[in-house]
Parts: structure tokens; C-alpha cells; sequence
């Protein structure tokens, strides 16, 4: 038998139900699920040292278990230096099973690691039922060695789904177990 991920057996046998009964939703087709979640790193300082942008693509390699790429400037911009082609940081795009076990492991292991942490803020929605999260730090993730890393620094995370509204994005993101503070 097939491997599936813990958190997408959930989504089938518990959360679409859950979804269907607070929204009122007739067919399981209109419950929102989740499509991709971009892991995203500017590094800026790889204007002056190329070899920035390689220590960030391994990083992002190592987190998502998934080879990432690089980004490059899309114009030129005199007053950083940058040339339109110069790669600027680095991106990964997660869907299917590596999606689920990625969100499993940050919300069961790397969340629980950042300093001082209550909940992630629920203001990241756009409006289209998407939600951006930014975390501070990269050491959060146990796949990360503290030792081998040469500087700490941030990525965004983007959650895709299917909802319409930012309400149902909410729902179902909490469902998957996100943890967001309370108001």
C-alpha cells in the first residue's frame, strides 16, 4: 500500500466534513483545499557575493526536501546595483505529498521553535483566500545545522488554496492545525 501523509488523511476523513458543516457546503467539490505552498528567500546581499544565492538554494533543498531554485532580477535597478539576470534569491514551490509533510512538519516541529511564540498572526490573507507567513529565522527547522550556517535569515511562506474568501482560507488552514493567536 501507497504512503500518504498524515495531514492529508486528515483533510479527507475529518476537515471536509468539518468544512462542509460550518460553511454549508452541498457538494464535496466546493470545500477548499490546499494547492501549493511557496517557500520564498530574497538575499540581497547577493548583488556582491554569488555565492549567497548557492548557501540559500541548499537551504531551501534541505527544509522542503525538494531542489530549489533561483530567482533573477527581472530589471535593473541603478541605486542597489543590480543588473536585470543577476540571480536574487531563491524559491521552492511544494504540492501533492512533499505539500503535506512539509506543513506537518512545521506545524508539529519548527513553529514550536521559534522564540516566544503564541501564534502565528491571522492578518497574512490577501483578500483571495491565500495566506503569507514570514518567519524570522531559518535555524527553526531541525533539518538546519547551527553550526554549518553562514548567516540567519528569513523566508516567506505562501499557502495557496481553493477558498474564495479569506474566512474560509481561515477555517481551513486552522483545520489543518495552523496555530493562529486568538483574538
Amino acid at each position: 500500500m501507497a504512503y500518504t501523509p498524515r495531514l492529508k488523511e486528515e483533510y479527507k476523513s475529518r476537515v471536509i466534513s468539518a468544512l462542509k458543516e460550518e460553511f454549508g457546503y452541498t457538494n464535496v467539490m466546493q470545500v477548499p483545499k490546499l494547492e501549493k505552498i511557496v517557500l520564498s528567500r530574497g538575499v540581497g546581499a547577493a548583488v556582491s557575493d554569488k555565492k549567497l544565492i548557492d548557501y540559500a538554494v541548499d537551504e531551501l533543498t534541505k527544509i522542503t526536501g525538494q531542489k530549489a531554485v533561483s530567482t533573477i532580477s527581472k530589471k535593473d535597478v541603478a541605486s542597489f546595483k543590480l543588473r536585470k539576470g543577476m540571480p536574487i534569491g531563491a524559491k521552492v514551490t511544494l504540492r501533492g505529498e512533499r505539500m503535506y509533510e512539509f506543513l506537518d512538519r512545521l506545524i508539529t516541529s519548527a513553529l514550536p521553535r521559534v522564540r516566544d511564540f503564541n501564534g502565528i498572526k491571522a492578518t497574512g490573507f490577501d483578500g483571495r483566500g491565500n495566506y503569507n507567513l514570514g518567519v524570522l529565522e531559518q535555524i527553526i527547522f531541525p533539518e538546519i545545522d547551527i553550526d554549518k550556517v553562514n548567516k540567519i535569515s528569513g523566508m516567506d511562506i505562501t499557502f495557496v488554496t481553493t477558498a474564495k474568501t479569506d474566512k474560509e482560507a481561515k477555517s481551513l488552514l486552522a483545520e489543518l492545525g495552523l496555530p493562529f493567536k486568538k483574538n
